[in-house]
């Protein structure tokens, strides 16, 4: 190999690690605060954990499902505590997060599986649209809107 060849790559293989870093440090502070409170609000979900749920949610939340409820926070906290249908698992893909001034929109697509009180599973694979509110430093959910994929 000649030595120009071996200078060409070697700064393309510069460029590509700078830009690959760059990429990864793209994402903001806002934005990475955004993803942590939706993986937070998964395991809440999951764990039905009511404060976490509280803490996590707006006053105003209005929570719509796949199927078409649309449900406040109390609704929204107090079905999960039932556990009519609990989640046994939560995987989320293809996640967005945009964040502009204090409010933030997310996407992704929810699957996994919940069971209902007789030990009936069902599978769920849903697209899920949310819009986080920055209240102080902490980010809360205050819209959510499900819809079948």
């Amino acid at each position: 190999m000649k030595r120009r060849s071996i200078a060409a790559l070697g700064g393309a293989a510069v460029i590509l690690t700078a830009m690959g870093q760059r990429g990864a440090q793209a994402q903001s502070a806002d934005e990475r605060a955004v993803a942590q409170a939706i993986d937070a609000l998964s395991e809440a979900m999951i764990a039905v954990d009511r404060s976490r749920l509280e803490a996590l949610t707006a006053e105003g939340l209005s929570y719509g499902h796949s199927a078409g409820r649309v449900e406040n926070r109390q609704q929204f906290i107090d079905y999960l505590a039932s556990r009519a249908s609990a989640f046994r698992s939560i995987n989320l893909s293809d996640k967005t997060v945009s964040v502009l001034g204090n409010t933030a929109i997310a996407r992704h697509v929810l699957t996994g599986e919940t069971v209902n009180p007789a030990g009936q599973v069902t599978p769920v694979r849903i697209g899920v649209m949310q819009v986080w509110q920055k209240s102080g430093n902490d980010w809360r959910l205050l819209a959510r809107q499900a819809y079948r994929i």
